[in-house]
């Protein structure tokens, strides 16, 4: 069981994963001032969505102790994070987090992610997703993929079950989000399961049902 995490642990910092408008890669200690700005521009946008921060509260060391969880997290084979950057131009678009990995019977994950205001309904969410799913199935073997959405958040769970994501369940105040306890819906995706095609990473420019939030825990400024 050694061998897995570190060649899982290798393939994801030696490449970025490409989409035809988008590429995904971990995330580095140079993306601080474009994570920092993006997360402030976008704070309106965002704090319906996530625990409650505070835009003063997001700096370059606020980055630089999450990427600093997301590196030790990654050696562990606990967790991986990828930011999103649009391929014209490189302009950091959002992240998505693959948390609470799960291994020995289980082989599971969950799902979290953010879009920055300015990028929402584009597409690129719906695009970022489906060209990382296939390789969270193939070369790290989990055999289910989980996601949370608070009850109301429609763009996101329409999101989802356009890429196949089945809804199990509803949690009562499963999560504290923007300072009150959330109701969420339970989502889950399999290995078994028909995965997304590449029709649904075919264009970031026409207006999609996704790009709003999905709870990862660590998109959050502390």
């Amino acid at each position: 069981m050694i061998r897995l995490p570190l060649a899982i642990r290798d393939l994801f910092a030696s490449r970025s994963i490409e989409g035809p408008n988008l590429h995904l890669r971990p995330p580095r200690r140079s993306d601080a001032y474009a994570w920092v700005s993006l997360r402030k521009e976008s704070y309106a946008f965002l704090k319906s969505w996530e625990p409650s921060w505070r835009p003063e509260n997001c700096t370059r060391s606020s980055y630089l102790r999450q990427y600093r969880g997301q590196v030790f997290a990654a050696r562990e084979d606990r967790g991986y994070a990828f930011h999103i950057f649009r391929n014209s131009d490189n302009a950091l678009l959002g992240a998505v987090t693959v948390a609470n990995v799960q291994r020995g019977v289980a082989h599971s994950a969950s799902l979290g992610y953010w879009i920055g205001a300015p990028y929402a309904r584009q597409g690129y969410m719906r695009e970022a997703i489906t060209v990382l799913i296939p390789m969270l199935f193939r070369q790290m073997k989990l055999h289910r993929l989980e996601a949370a959405a608070v009850t109301s958040n429609w763009p996101s769970r329409l999101l989802l079950e356009n890429l196949g994501f089945r809804c199990e369940g509803m949690a009562r105040d499963y999560l504290r989000i923007d300072g009150r306890w959330r109701d969420h819906a339970l989502y889950a995706l399999l290995a078994t399961d028909p995965l997304p095609g590449p029709t649904a990473a075919a264009t970031g420019q026409a207006p999609a049902p996704d790009d709003t939030h999905m709870h990862s825990y660590s998109g959050a400024t502390p």
